[in-house]
């Protein structure tokens, strides 16, 4: 319906994840040495007779497990892992993925490059819209902006179909108000199935 309208292509790609996070799982691994830490500090406070020379190396010991344990869920458990990626850094990778993938997909292979790639990556939670040239002058950076607001939304409550039907929505009214609309008959360059894809 988009590309009726509008003469433009969309593609829409659903992305597992957009990249790994080693830092997620040094950053686990640190809540929780800092965490039992603090608790067998607050037990030898109260229990000084129980510094002896075995119980502090049993002491370290737990330390060291609570932490390698805790970062073992961050690495088999994705929305914990989640909890200790940084959104910004995620936004930034996923915004890398989308400019990579629209350039191996060559979806700038269009007569009057205005393709539209909406990149939904599930693991950060996080929306990219990557435009072709065909916008620079028609369309600010703020604008597409508008288009990512309620897919992020929907896309936070674990309803993918709802942010996609969204996203476009919003593109669709975006583009008609910036007067992209078709004159004709529009062929269609790219695909209309959504890609789907593991990522990293």
């Amino acid at each position: 319906d988009i590309e009726t309208r509008t003469g433009v292509q969309v593609v829409v790609a659903i992305v597992g994840r957009a990249a790994r996070y080693p830092e997620a799982r040094w950053k686990a691994f640190a809540l929780g040495v800092s965490i039992s830490a603090l608790l067998v500090g607050g037990l030898g406070i109260a229990r000084p007779d129980w510094n002896t020379a075995s119980s502090a190396l049993g002491m370290i010991v737990l330390i060291l497990a609570a932490g390698i344990t805790n970062a073992l869920i961050a690495t088999w458990v994705r929305s914990y892992e989640r909890i200790f990626v940084r959104h910004n850094r995620a936004s930034v990778e996923v915004r890398q993925y989308a400019e990579g993938l629209f350039l191996t997909r060559e979806l700038f292979a269009t007569p009057t490059r205005t393709a539209v790639l909406i990149v939904v990556s599930l693991f950060e939670r996080v929306v990219a819209v990557h435009a072709d040239h065909g916008y620079t002058d028609h369309i600010a950076a703020a604008e597409w902006e508008g288009v990512i607001a309620p897919m992020t939304v929907a896309l936070r409550s674990g309803d993918r179909a709802g942010a996609v039907e969204a996203g476009l929505d919003s593109l669709k009214s975006l583009l008609l108000r910036r007067g992209f609309v078709a004159a004709g008959a529009t062929a269609n360059a790219l695909p209309d199935r959504p890609i789907e894809e593991r990522g990293a």
